[in-house]
């Protein structure tokens, strides 16, 4: 296996997780309090369910892949923002920037 594959298994699989935590964690809905998103908490699990589904989903069919990993890259970097209004700190917000950079590689290399 080529390491694009394992991207978009490591994107796929964290998205399915971390829907899936939302779910079942109140950890995670009070992160998303702390940040004063817990209105859009429903969006953004969706959002990540829907991304991940698209790019399982897009190693048959690439331009699913190309739309999700530009969607989930996109969410990553408005996750990016709001972590820098709410002044958190860089290792608090490395899971988002480790996903932005992921899914840009996996969105650039999805359209050539």
């Amino acid at each position: 296996m080529d390491f694009y594959k394992i991207c978009i298994l490591v994107s796929g699989f964290s998205f399915f997780a971390y829907s899936f935590y939302y779910l079942i964690s109140p950890r995670m809905r009070d992160e998303l309090s702390r940040l004063g998103m817990e209105n859009l908490g429903r969006v953004i699990v969706i959002s990540q369910f829907l991304g991940a589904s698209g790019i399982f989903l897009g190693l048959f069919f690439n331009p699913l892949l190309v739309l999700s990993s530009f969607c989930l890259a996109l969410l990553m970097f408005c996750g990016l923002l709001v972590r820098m209004r709410s002044k958190d700190s860089l290792w608090v917000s490395l899971p988002a920037l480790f996903y932005l950079i992921l899914n840009l590689y996996i969105f650039i290399v999805s359209i050539q």
